[in-house]
């Protein structure tokens, strides 16, 4: 009953925060105008404020569930999408697009995304497993590490060929309107069947001899999750550009109140996420009115403080502690990594 209570709290809390998202903004929308049919305030709510608030609320989701999934299999708290190379490596898949291919279509731009994404996801997770002797810090250092390399290359690419980057860089929503987003919709379906193989992922993330024992493809497990991650995170670097922190953030503070069992966790994963991402949104667009904040800048800060504050929280508090221990060798290679805080309950 109390797990079913958050989740009403939180979608509560995320319904009142979408309806008032829709009237924020540097042109005031007024329900008196909408309701008299001014051709004005509708153009401006259907092309702008909604199209924005649905790529807000599925990058939220979208994210989350990403940095979930990607903490789940690898078994590693610090793991997500801007740790595992995703980002970067989707940034690159852009890059290549605009170089190859400088006519495409957003579309055409996704693919590129899309599939470097999950090479560089792949390639991270493939390096990771062949590495013996780690503990649960160097997994997310190392890819940093990889990433900056990919983001190095992209730079570099990038200068030698006057290209720009900068939307994509920087994650904003100040030019997400009808027509430009849509892309970010892949969240719904690919968030669905995260659902559905929410407990394959759960048995994956305990290793390959568990996940034998009890007649799960490992191998094939873990391409679904890695590669639902990896498209997640490449359709909202197209539409929205680069914003870190939320898959690392979100599932680590819903985890604190409903343990790591992704089906128990999932929904009130991308129902946090996005209402970390839309609260973020709208500190941004009323800071310095009439101007704008990137989201980017905002997650940063916030997302820093909340990153300290649960790393102090749960060395604090033993029972929440982060602790990571795996049976045989682990989807990322951890045989038995931990990070103790405390005594464990």
């Amino acid at each position: 009953m109390k797990g079913r209570l958050l989740t009403i709290i939180l979608a509560v809390t995320l319904f009142l925060l979408a309806v008032l998202s829709l009237f924020v903004g540097v042109i005031d929308i007024n329900l008196s105008s909408l309701f008299s049919g001014d051709a004005k305030q509708w153009e401006i709510f259907i092309v702008s404020r909604l199209p924005r608030l649905l790529a807000i609320l599925c990058t939220g989701v979208g994210m989350s569930v990403a940095g979930l999934i990607m903490q789940q299999l690898c078994m590693n708290k610090f793991v997500s999408p801007t740790t595992g190379a995703t980002i970067s490596s989707a940034q690159f898949g852009i890059l290549l697009a605009l170089l190859f291919m400088p006519g495409a279509t957003l579309w055409g731009r996704a693919l590129f995304a899309f599939a470097t994404a999950i090479l560089g996801t792949w390639l991270f997770v493939w390096f990771i497993q062949r590495v013996k002797f780690k503990d649960v810090v160097m997994v997310p250092l190392v890819g940093i590490m990889f990433g900056n390399v990919i983001g190095g290359v992209t730079n570099f690419l990038a200068y030698k060929f006057e290209m720009t980057l900068s939307s994509w860089l920087v994650g904003h929503f100040s030019l997400v309107i009808k027509g430009r987003y849509e892309i970010v919709y892949l969240v719904v379906p690919l968030v669905i069947i995260a659902f559905i193989f929410a407990n394959h992922f759960n048995i994956v993330g305990l290793g390959k001899d568990f996940s034998k024992n009890l007649g799960v493809n490992y191998n094939l497990i873990l391409f679904i999750g890695l590669t639902i991650a990896a498209v997640i995170t490449a359709s909202v670097v197209v539409v929205v550009g680069s914003i870190s922190y939320i898959g690392l953030i979100v599932p680590n503070v819903v985890a604190m109140f409903k343990g790591d069992k992704i089906r128990g966790t999932l929904v009130d994963t991308a129902l946090f996420g996005a209402i970390f991402v839309l609260v973020c949104d709208m500190i941004g667009r009323v800071v310095i009115a009439p101007y704008e904040l990137p989201i980017e800048l905002i997650v940063g800060i916030l997302g820093s403080i909340l990153f300290i504050g649960l790393l102090l929280y749960r060395l604090k508090n033993g029972r929440k502690a982060i602790r990571l221990t795996g049976s045989g060798t682990t989807s990322c290679g951890n045989s038995s990594s931990h990070l103790d805080g405390g005594s464990q309950t």
